[in-house]
């Protein structure tokens, strides 16, 4: 009998660091994705097991230090990815709900956001998505969203919430 042929299989990729709050990566603005290629496919998986080592629903490029429009989600039954990502619809009606963040670890705050929104922008192949969500979906569509204009949640709170989030997250960055 000869030699067993040996199958290569796939190995998911180890998962990324997530940036925390601090990291100028999480406030500059992302580059529109423009190739759509093997090497984009490979970064949605990178970004799809770092996302679950985290036992995270979203995560944006720029929090694993990466400059692409590109966000993949897994948020309630809605398993995404988008690149160049445009909020084209948000509810008037807003909900407040505690939300989190991987890269400000280990804190939540009451945060308001639409109750419906709509992204639109383009899969791993280039081709065109629209997802519409209402709930933990809607926020989670924003929230990712944000982060690639720069932005983080806590850029959204007021008040009392903004002063406590702004004292607990200062004493542990």
């Amino acid at each position: 009998m000869g030699p067993v042929a040996k199958r290569k299989t796939k190995r998911a990729p180890q998962a990324a660091p997530i940036r925390q709050l601090g990291d100028p990566v999480l406030r500059t603005q992302a580059d529109p994705v423009t190739v759509f290629d093997e090497s984009l496919a490979a970064t949605v998986e990178l970004m799809f097991a770092s996302m679950y080592e985290a036992h995270g629903v979203g995560l944006a490029a720029n929090q694993i230090g990466l400059s692409h429009a590109l966000f993949v989600m897994d948020c309630e039954g809605v398993v995404a990815v988008v690149a160049n990502p445009r909020l084209t619809f948000v509810s008037e009606e807003t909900a407040t709900g505690a939300e989190g963040c991987l890269s400000v670890s280990g804190h939540n705050f009451p945060t308001a956001r639409a109750v419906r929104a709509t992204v639109v922008g383009q899969d791993v192949t280039g081709a065109p998505v629209e997802i519409t969500g209402e709930g933990e979906v809607a926020r989670c569509l924003q929230h990712e969203t944000d982060h690639l204009i720069g932005k983080v949640y806590l850029d959204r709170l007021s008040g009392d919430v903004r002063r406590r989030a702004r004292q607990e997250v200062e004493t542990v960055a």
